[in-house]
C-alpha cells in the first residue's frame, strides 16, 4: 500500500523526498539507502536546475521516511510483519537528523 494520496497535495520537496525514499521498490514497499536516496536528491536538483532551500531538504527528507512509516504501520494494524520494518528502524534516526526533526 502506498500513501500517494496524501502525499500529492504537499510541496514539491515533500514529493521529491518522498521519491527518494521509495524509488527501490519494484516489489514489496522497501525503504531505499539513505546513499540512495541522497544520489536521487542531489540528481532531482541538478536536472530542474534549482537547489533546494535547507527547509526544503529537510522536508525532502521527513518525507523520505512517509512511504515506509505508512507501510509499516498499515502491515502492523493488519497483524502482519511490516515489510520494510528493518530498514525502516535502521535508518529513521539518520533520515530524521538531516530532517532537523
Amino acid at each position: 500500500m502506498r500513501d500517494w494520496d496524501s502525499l500529492a497535495w504537499q510541496p514539491e520537496a515533500a514529493l521529491a523526498g518522498g521519491a527518494s525514499g521509495s524509488f527501490a521498490s519494484a516489489g514489496p514497499p522497501a525503504l531505499a539507502p539513505v546513499e540512495s536516496s541522497e544520489a536521487l536528491l542531489v540528481a532531482y536538483q541538478d536536472i530542474r536546475r534549482r537547489l533546494f532551500t535547507a527547509v526544503e531538504l529537510q522536508v525532502a527528507w521527513a518525507a523520505s521516511l512517509w512511504m515506509a512509516a505508512h507501510n509499516a504501520r498499515e502491515k502492523a494494524l493488519r497483524g502482519n510483519t511490516p515489510v520494510g520494518g528493518v530498514a525502516l528502524r535502521a535508518q529513521a534516526a539518520e533520515r530524521l537528523r538531516r530532517a532537523n526533526a
